[in-house]
């Protein structure tokens, strides 16, 4: 490294980091706000059930939609249980159980909605079927509602597009469990008005969530980083770098999980069905062998009845099969530099893209989203702490295909002058007729 900064460096880089976010330059007191007295949601599923809580909880009444009673009601009861369980642990009082629910309205058809002043949509990521649902919702909801939708990747301009309204449609990302994942990735899109950017930002803190204001792009900024580490795992996979070497690595950096430990709390199935030939097919040879994750007791390691992920020889061997390579070692350090690099470079580029307000966003994203491991402050944090020499040095040796893992611009320069990534100005975010 070429820096390693106190803990009181690195504290109070968070903290003024965290309270930066919160600045949306040329959006202030000033601006007037959206009056929001009811929220309605689409779906009832984790998502949805999730995000309706956050409002439930600090007063707000809900209108939640579901296309059939039974999933309304297993949505209600999972929301229900959710509340009782938090009150067992003594929370807030038992009886704020009934009252939380009271605020609960459930209902089969979106025209319930039509006098929320904020709908967020949460249902799952199939750009048809939410153009289908703003379409419905520029019909049915009234004018002056702010219209959001959930998605965690999609471009929310095509999705704006359906309506006669694209100035009141904007990203509201929360992450899962909504309930309790503190980060919120606010998503302007190019015709999102000012008044509803500050409205919805101001909702943000009202429900304590950490709000950082990005721009449309694949993934957003947390998501499209995740993808660049991601793409690296695969690849020293196919290298011959093992799952749970990949992982370890990870873990010693200071996440609480790898990649591979994830999908397989998640579930291997998740876009899967059977005899699916997806560009994953080490994760379709798994799902075959019903070997889809902690669910399963068996993904990508194996498991016991404590959860605990231990290496498996059947998944060694798929991934032997699958991909010709021999088992190798590599060094934790260079596990690091292979993953972790190129988050950096991406996070460069969503600066050059304009579609970030300022690198330290980045670093709030990644540090409440993602389990970046606070002592490392964040990418760019710790991009300064490696130095853009050793990144561009890696960048270089991984020679990447993909226009993403291509070494930016601003990252040459910053290589050749000695600068610093979070101290990267692109301008800001920019977006289209709606910026600020």
């Amino acid at each position: 490294m070429t820096t390693t900064p106190s803990d009181a460096e690195i504290g109070a880089y968070i903290a003024k980091a965290g309270a930066a976010a919160w600045d949306v330059p040329g959006i202030d007191a000033s601006v007037p706000r959206r009056p929001i007295k009811t929220v309605g949601i689409i779906g009832a599923g984790t998502m949805g059930g999730g995000i309706s809580m956050n409002f439930a909880s600090v007063g707000y009444p809900v209108t939640i939609v579901e296309t059939k009673q039974d999933a309304l009601d297993r949505g209600l009861g999972v929301v229900r249980t959710n509340y009782q369980r938090s009150a067992e642990r003594g929370r807030f009082p038992v009886e704020e159980v009934d009252e939380r629910m009271g605020r609960y309205t459930g209902a089969l058809s979106m025209e319930a909605l039509a006098d929320c002043d904020l709908v967020i949509e949460a249902v799952f990521e199939n750009m048809d079927l939410k153009k289908q649902i703003f379409t419905e919702l520029d019909r049915i909801v009234k004018p002056g509602a702010i219209l959001a939708t959930n998605t965690s990747a999609l471009d929310i301009d095509e999705i704006a597009s359906v309506t006669s309204r694209p100035q009141d449609v904007i990203g509201l990302h929360f992450f899962s469990p909504a309930n309790i994942m503190k980060l919120l990735e606010i998503v302007r899109a190019d015709h999102t008005a000012d008044d509803v950017v500050a409205t919805t930002m101001d909702l943000a803190k009202e429900i304590h969530k950490i709000a950082v204001l990005v721009g449309v792009c694949p993934g957003f900024v947390g998501n499209r980083i995740l993808r660049s580490r991601q793409e690296m795992a695969n690849a020293l996979v196919y290298k011959g770098v093992l799952p749970w070497d990949v992982d370890s690595a990870l873990n010693a950096f200071g996440f609480k999980m790898g990649p591979f430990q994830m999908a397989d709390l998640a579930g291997l199935d998740i876009g899967w069905s059977k005899g699916a030939k997806t560009q994953n097919p080490i994760r379709d040879a798994l799902c075959e062998m019903d070997r889809r994750g902690q669910k399963t007791k068996a993904g990508f390691y194996d498991y016991g009845d404590d959860r605990k992920g231990v290496p498996s020889e059947v998944t060694a061997q798929i991934i032997r099969e699958i991909t010709g390579a021999e088992p190798t070692t590599m060094s934790q350090d260079e596990i690091i530099e292979t993953l972790v690099y190129p988050m950096i470079n991406t996070a460069v580029r969503i600066m050059e893209e304009n579609k970030a307000q300022r690198a330290s966003d980045i670093d709030v994203v990644w540090l409440n989203g993602y389990g970046w491991p606070a002592d490392k402050g964040g990418p760019m944090f710790y991009g300064d702490m490696v130095g853009a020499k050793a990144v561009l040095a890696t960048m270089e040796a991984l020679n990447s295909d993909d226009p993403e893992l291509q070494p930016t611009k601003t990252l040459r320069d910053l290589a050749a002058s000695g600068g610093k990534f979070t101290e990267i100005d692109t301008g800001g975010l920019k977006t289209g007729k709606g910026a600020a």
